[in-house]
């Protein structure tokens, strides 16, 4: 099953073609990811009123300059993370990072990026490994991503690059983890898609970590949930997980990512 079995108005589906062919033709790397991306590795199809693109952060400016240069209304939604790009009700998220600033655009996402067809235009997808990293914290009231994650696992597990999936979750690596057992519980008879040696290493670093790592308290919720943890942050004294130099993004960063829950 692919991205063709996701319904879209003509217009639409012209907007996405005619984004796609105007990056290729300016030669500007990007990947796409989202809906797409999770049609083509696991056959999960839904419908979306948004195409997805993945970019470096150097190059986030310039291309939406190329959007609105082709009549595209075009906005840097937000700095750390997503610019926009509209045609009527459509539009295209330029994706550089991720909500909560930790997975960031980086060369290694275009050095194992798969290629496919997408709207009959020869493109180049996120890594399934990115995908995960990205999805594994989306943790909102409103959303959660654990499916996606479930999904591509179930899919892609086999080939996974289970070392570098390890490298990008870092200190993260609980995160993880708590998806990796999600997958045994909700598919036990595809638990071997799971590397016993990766299992084997997350758990006993899980029962060897019993030692606080930080005199501070810090909330790392707020790296799953922008809005779900403000009482941490806010009322009971805990550090943001997402503020430099525990995390990548500002205060003001911060402020202008919640100040937007009111509106989404």
């Amino acid at each position: 099953m692919s991205h063709s079995n996701i319904v879209l108005d003509q217009a639409t589906q012209q907007f996405y073609v005619d984004v796609l062919n105007l990056l290729k033709e300016s030669n500007t790397p990007f990947l796409v990811g989202g809906a797409y991306a999770l049609a083509q590795y696991a056959g999960v199809v839904r419908h979306t009123k948004d195409l997805d693109l993945f970019v470096k952060k150097d190059d986030a400016e310039e291309i939406l300059e190329q959007f609105a240069k082709a009549g595209y209304k075009s906005e840097m939604t937000f700095s750390h993370w997503l610019g926009k790009a509209y045609k009527g009700e459509s539009f295209i998220d330029l994706i550089f990072s991720s909500g909560n600033g930790v997975a960031v655009v980086d060369d290694q996402w275009f050095d194992y990026a798969k290629e496919a067809e997408v709207f009959g235009v020869t493109v180049k997808l996120c890594p399934p490994e990115e995908m995960i990293w990205s999805k594994g914290f989306i943790m909102e009231r409103e959303r959660f991503d654990g499916a996606d994650v479930a999904h591509i696992l179930h899919s892609c597990g086999p080939t996974m690059d289970w070392d570098r999936l390890l490298e990008r979750f870092d200190s993260h690596w609980r995160v993880l983890l708590t998806h990796l057992i999600l997958f045994g519980f909700t598919y036990p008879a595809e638990k071997d898609k799971i590397p016993a040696d990766v299992m084997n290493k997350l758990v006993n670093k899980l029962a060897e970590d019993t030692e606080n790592s930080s005199a501070k308290q810090v909330c790392h919720g707020t790296l799953l949930s922008r809005e779900q943890y403000l009482v941490d942050t806010d009322r009971w004294g805990y550090g943001d997980a997402r503020l430099v130099p525990c995390g990548n993004m500002t205060a003001k960063e911060i402020d202008h990512w919640t100040i937007a829950i009111d509106s989404k």
